[in-house]
């Protein structure tokens, strides 16, 4: 494989790299959020009285109490096994719970900024049910955030989405235990640098595109994956115009700096090499999966490569088709806005 020049990072000021489009003014558009502290009542348990705590979780709380117990925990459906775990866990994980108590004293913030993505999903897809709930939880160190449609829970008189937030995984990249090495060789740092409250909002957004468009990937050439990955950070970008591009692609500001500044680079190892129509599963996981850099664009270069440059092409593709709505785009196949957007660095 050719190799291409590496990555000339250079620390400067803040880079601004978003691409340049009409904000909608979206403040008048009503978006309601309710906020549910799940870990609080969970772990204000009894243990003495464990069964009759769980039942009044139950009550309030309806199904996500099963999803909590059943998905998130792990534990099997019976009642020996989720009495003994549940009181292994508030053990185990009482400590993470302490921290995130001060943590996470008040959500507003993030509760402001999710508020300000639903309004932006609410203008460009009035038909889409938001969530109607922030459900936060204490979970194990392997989920983030899922999507629920589950029952109305407490004090919520209709049916409605739930937006379901494990904080253990949003500590912020220098909590204490995400130092420690059984919990690194899970989490390398560089996944675990972006734990952070501030990527709330960007993976609840994420959760929501990935509800409105799941992925289908089997059987996609690597133009057409990097295309679709670029859809989605194009969606992105629309729904949250105003986050740092660093935070919606998870990359460094040196790193995104450099991919502006290596753009063509980046463009030409994919043409150069013929990996663009390739279908190899071992070649395309180099460029699309996430990763501590890309090893043949040097090691201060980012992962996911691949999706930098599919959103290079669809925001090429979308200035040539202006009066294209958002559904529109992500209906079109990615080999055709591949082909129409003449994409070309210099």
């Amino acid at each position: 494989m050719k190799r291409v020049p590496v990555f000339l990072l250079v620390i400067a000021m803040a880079y601004s790299c978003r691409n340049e489009r009409r904000v909608p003014d979206v403040a008048n558009i009503a978006v309601d959020m309710k906020v549910a502290r799940f870990e609080k009542d969970f772990f204000a348990l009894d243990t003495s009285h464990l069964e009759e705590g769980l039942q009044q979780l139950f009550m309030k709380y309806n199904s996500f109490t099963n999803d909590y117990l059943y998905n998130i925990l792990g534990f099997q459906p019976f009642p020996d096994s989720v009495l003994t775990g549940t009181k292994q866990f508030l053990l185990d994980y009482k400590h993470i719970y302490a921290d995130a108590s001060k943590q996470f004293i008040d959500l507003t913030t993030t509760n402001k900024g999710i508020k300000e993505g639903f309004r932006f999903v609410k203008y460009y897809y009035p038909k889409y049910i938001l969530p109607d709930t922030l459900v936060t939880y204490i979970g194990t160190w392997d989920g983030m955030i899922l999507l629920s449609d589950m029952s109305s829970m407490c004090n919520i008189k209709r049916d409605g989405n739930k937006l379901c937030i494990g904080l253990q995984l949003f500590m912020g990249k220098d909590y204490s235990v995400y130092k420690e090495p059984g919990f690194r060789n899970l989490y390398p740092d560089y996944i675990s640098r972006r734990f952070d409250r501030e990527y709330i909002p960007v993976n609840a957004m994420k959760v929501i595109i990935d509800d409105m468009y799941p992925t289908q990937s089997v059987g996609q050439t690597l133009i057409e994956q990097m295309v679709e990955a670029g859809k989605r950070l194009y969606l992105l970008d629309a729904f949250l115009p105003n986050a740092p591009d660093t935070l919606k692609t998870g990359y460094t500001l040196e790193q995104l700096k450099g991919c502006y500044e290596n753009e063509s680079n980046i463009w030409g190892l994919f043409v150069n090499n013929d990996l663009l129509f390739t279908t190899n599963p071992a070649l395309m996981k180099d460029y699309m999966n996430d990763a501590p850099n890309t090893a043949v664009l040097g090691e201060k270069s980012p992962g996911m490569i691949g999706h930098f440059a599919g959103w290079q092409i669809v925001k090429k593709w979308m200035q040539k088709n202006e009066k294209k709505t958002l559904p529109e785009l992500m209906k079109t196949p990615p080999k055709q806005i591949f082909e129409e957007s003449k994409y070309k660095p210099k």
